[in-house]
């Protein structure tokens, strides 16, 4: 599976708001979102894009199993940022309406389309499982992020993925600190604007350099697990130096 393309997969597109950002930086968005409702937005909204070939837009609950039989999937009434594959805890059960949705292998949607440049997994819940799979099918691309509500994201990132260049980006203030924000593009700089609710920027359009994972690992214990995506580099030199806290805005210096 090779191509020539710079693909960026978007695991969890939710309304779309990452996709202007990823088109701006790709040949290619795949973008894969289960809730149908969201789907038909997405194809509405970027119905151009998608006729040029540049986006496509998988309708599928994001798996890592080979079954057709369609699987049961939680849409949130209120927030559908918050729908879930696994079964929300009892408590909560009721925010939630259960649907049945066909589901998409993750190893086989890139096999559809070609070697990822860039993914981005917000799969509530399930940004792990997904991760591991994704390492044990041997697909390592050069940027990757994730969800960090399990700390098990950041030990297959730093273990099982082999990753040593790492970033952290919290959603809660994406769309303050990352406002008339430079970024590079396929067609040279600009300034962008990121709104909320979205992933934010990737790679080296993160403020700060890249960390090694010693130092990254304090930053995840002061600025704690939650809405923060963790970012991985194979191409990117980490800075043995660089330990910045942004919860708190101080300079981390540890003697490891």
């Amino acid at each position: 599976m090779n191509s020539q393309k710079k693909i960026i997969y978007d695991f969890g597109s939710n309304n779309g708001d990452n996709i202007p950002y990823y088109l701006l930086k790709s040949d290619l968005v795949v973008a894969v979102e289960a809730n149908p409702l969201l789907c038909e937005q997405i194809r509405g909204r970027f119905s151009q894009e998608i006729a040029a070939g540049k986006l496509v837009v998988e309708n599928g609950v994001l798996d890592v199993d080979d079954s057709s039989e369609n699987v049961p999937f939680y849409i949130h009434k209120t927030n559908p940022v918050l729908s879930q594959f696994p079964c929300p805890d009892p408590s909560i059960l009721g925010e939630f309406e259960e649907v049945y949705l066909p589901p998409k292998n993750v190893v086989d949607i890139i096999e559809a389309h070609g070697d990822p440049y860039y993914i981005k997994i917000d799969i509530e819940h399930y940004d792990h499982i997904i991760l591991r799979y994704l390492f044990l099918n041997g697909i390592f691309p050069p940027y990757l992020s994730a969800e960090s509500h399990n700390i098990d994201v950041f030990c297959l990132l730093a273990a099982l993925g082999e990753y040593e260049a790492f970033k952290l980006v919290d959603g809660h203030t994406v769309s303050t600190k990352y406002k008339d924000h430079e970024i590079a593009t396929n067609s040279g700089s600009q300034i962008y604007s990121f709104p909320y609710h979205s992933a934010g920027p990737f790679g080296n359009d993160i403020k700060g350099d890249w960390m090694i994972k010693d130092h990254f690992a304090t930053l995840l214990l002061f600025a704690g697990l939650g809405w923060k995506d963790i970012h991985v580099s194979s191409v990117d030199i980490p800075n043995p130096e660089y330990a910045p806290s942004p919860q708190f805005q101080i300079s981390i210096n540890i003697d490891f």
